[in-house]
């Protein structure tokens, strides 16, 4: 059974990156059709997804966080990363890292906080 696990700061300062990674266990983010992507949920809204990266490397970002966002992977240690860059308070979220075939992490509280 595929098992993803997030992790990476719970507190990141205004201006700063946030940088989480997901481990993933029980397969591996190469299979062929598996889709790894970064979606988070502020306070009090609903789900966002954020990105997204394939089996074969390439990746699509929403439009509203193109421009401060990057996903990125290490095939070697079978892990897919997020970076999210000038972060404000309204970035404050948990994140979660979830695959197309419904396979989520728990979910890492951050916080955007000086």
């Amino acid at each position: 059974q595929v098992q993803l696990q997030e992790s990476g700061p719970g507190l990141v300062k205004p201006s700063q990156t946030l940088s989480l990674t997901c481990i993933v266990s029980g397969g591996s983010i190469t299979t062929s059709y598996y889709h790894w992507s970064w979606i988070r949920q502020p306070p009090g809204k609903g789900l966002e997804w954020m990105g997204v990266i394939a089996y074969d490397g390439s990746t699509a970002y929403s439009p509203s966080l193109k421009s401060r966002t990057s996903i990125s992977r290490d095939t070697s240690k079978n892990q897919f990363s997020l970076q999210l860059s000038s972060v404000t308070p309204e970035d404050t979220a948990v994140y979660y890292c979830n695959s197309n075939y419904n396979y989520w992490g728990q979910g890492i509280q951050v916080t955007v906080s000086s």
